[in-house]
């Protein structure tokens, strides 16, 4: 059992409201109330439902011909049947809009508590999450390994934003601050990541990457809310203007990078944790270069974006730069950048933001490393500001949709501009993270119209200098027909497709999974979603069930 708690206080409100425009915007979170009697019946479907999908007849409406060669064939048939629970359960609307709530109510209740974390841990938990260590994840990236995936791994736990009531989460251990488990967590991370791929890859086609979410890093995220709130009243003026929450600027750091004058707008103690996140994000830098391992800086809530675009530009600049002599590395990370950022596509900002980045790559003499997501924060940044002039996300999903498709045009030919330099150490490198097979398929599309890849039939043939610069991947549990179906049509001599994979204790879990649920509530009820999903598996234990061949 855990041992002691631990609260993560979440920016206050009337702070954040300034980082965007100086009047007042609505409260940026749903509430997060819910009546006792509402758990009541929210608790009986929960917990009742899941008895009952496991013993109701199994739905199967997917034409067996088109998965006889699915991966689900060599499933233990208790994997199918948990997957077909908890698709079941995400494809009931209430079941994901309330869960965060639900999940955070039920852990506190004596008795029901014991038997929440009971069935999450038997569902939910080994459906989304890789296990509750580094260590414990082995055995899926051995099996992700032989499937020919690689593995985006990320120790899940991170501020959260929609606590309830203040209510403290536990962690491991006594005596130590949780943002300083979480630094050594992550350099672990890195450590079993590089011997994974010491035993399996040679020094390229390294495919187990780690993700780090700088909130996660901090005693106190509100440091971020107030640097970033700095950095836009004082950054240098773009032209074109750019958008909240802005573009990064080389000197955004002066005050820990050069010794210039901290921002008087930061408390003592605030300074202090960011100049400690600097040297805290150097050290995993550094390991993630000593072990191969790339390091993908994910992005959050826009009211933190401006601070954590210039750490990650600032150490990208850093160890990102181009070796004098292309031809020599003293790295084993010597195909793909090292360091990732996070572009969202539902920030208005972005294509100008990306064009910048690659402006200021060239200039500096870096590699840009692009981690391509449409975002998952939709929600909570319209809350934040529902005025179509202040919101700083496209309204729409359409219009995401296009400004990801046209982004990712944009990479697909500056990666092609970019081999043919026939340069030993590319000068960019892209992860494509999306569950939407429309987006997939025209990159693969892009890519044989720009000769990075050949069609053969229906395969798409992916070239060894492509290969590592060019990746795309999904959340674990989520998509994987898609998956399945990228793996199966591309060859290429490394993972092309990669799973993002996250985990940490259960308990420190839970609120991820129940914000992924919000979060990711398209993805969950669209086309190839949850419901598909279900039907896919409930075809193969059908098929199990009736001796088909």
């Amino acid at each position: 059992m855990l041992s002691r708690l631990y609260t993560v206080a979440r920016p206050r409100p009337s702070l954040l409201l300034h980082v965007r425009r100086a009047h007042s915007t609505p409260s940026y979170r749903p509430s997060t109330r819910v009546k006792p009697l509402r758990i009541g019946i929210l608790a009986s479907g929960f917990l009742g439902g899941a008895y009952y999908l496991n013993t109701t007849t199994i739905e199967a409406d997917a034409d067996l011909e088109e998965i006889a060669s699915d991966p689900l064939r060599h499933s233990p048939f208790s994997t199918l049947l948990r997957s077909y629970t908890v698709y079941a359960l995400c494809s009931i609307p209430f079941v994901v809009e309330y869960s965060p709530a639900l999940l955070s109510k039920l852990i506190t209740i004596p008795g029901i508590s014991t038997i929440t974390e009971a069935i999450v841990r038997s569902t939910f938990f080994p459906q989304f999450v890789g296990g509750e260590s580094a260590e414990e994840t082995l055995p899926l990236l051995s099996q992700m390994r032989r499937d020919h995936k690689g593995v985006l791994f990320a120790y899940s736990v991170e501020v959260d934003e929609a606590q309830v009531d203040g209510k403290a989460v536990e962690i491991l251990d006594a005596g130590t601050e949780i943002h300083r488990l979480n630094v050594a967590e992550t350099i672990k991370c890195i450590d079993v990541a590089g011997d994974f791929e010491d035993k399996v890859a040679s020094q390229s086609g390294r495919k187990t990457w780690v993700a780090i979410k700088l909130t996660a890093l901090l005693p106190s995220a509100q440091a971020l809310v107030n640097f970033s709130h700095h950095l836009i009243q004082t950054r240098p003026k773009t032209s074109p203007s750019i958008r909240f929450p802005g573009c990064p600027h080389p000197s955004d750091l002066a005050f820990i990078e050069s010794g210039a004058p901290a921002p008087s707008s930061l408390t003592p103690e605030e300074v202090a944790d960011l100049k400690q996140l600097y040297e805290d994000l150097t050290r995993i830098v550094e390991r993630g270069r000593q072990r191969g391992v790339q390091i993908i800086v994910d992005a959050e809530y826009s009211w933190y974006q401006p601070a954590i675009d210039a750490f990650t530009l600032s150490l990208t600049r850093r160890f990102n730069a181009l070796p004098k002599n292309n031809s020599k590395s003293d790295s084993l990370n010597n195909v793909q950048p090292l360091i990732y950022a996070t572009y969202q596509a539902y920030l208005r900002r972005t294509p100008e933001h990306l064009r910048q980045s690659f402006k200021d790559a060239q200039a500096g003499g870096y590699s840009l490393g692009i981690k391509l997501v449409r975002g998952a924060y939709h929600h909570f940044e319209v809350q934040a500001d529902p005025s179509l002039e202040g919101c700083p996300v496209w309204m729409t999903k359409p219009e995401t949709d296009e400004c990801y498709d046209a982004c990712a045009a944009v990479i697909i030919s500056a990666l092609q501009q970019d081999i043919q330099r026939k340069e030993k150490i590319p000068r960019v490198g892209v992860l494509f993270g999306t569950h939407n097979s429309n987006s997939c398929m025209k990159i693969l599309d892009g890519l044989v119209k720009e000769g990075i890849a050949n069609k053969e039939g229906k395969k798409v043939v992916i070239s060894p200098a492509a290969a590592e610069r060019c990746t795309i991947g999904q959340l674990y549990g989520m998509s994987d027909a898609l998956t399945d179906k990228l793996v199966g049509q591309v060859v290429s001599p490394s993972p092309f497709v990669i799973k993002y994979v996250p985990y940490g204790p259960l308990v420190a879990v839970m609120p991820y999974l129940g914000r992924r649920a919000i979060e990711n509530k398209s993805v969950l009820s669209g086309e190839g979603g949850a419901a598909a999903e279900r039907k896919r598996v409930g075809a193969e234990i059908r098929r199990r069930l009736l001796f088909l061949a």
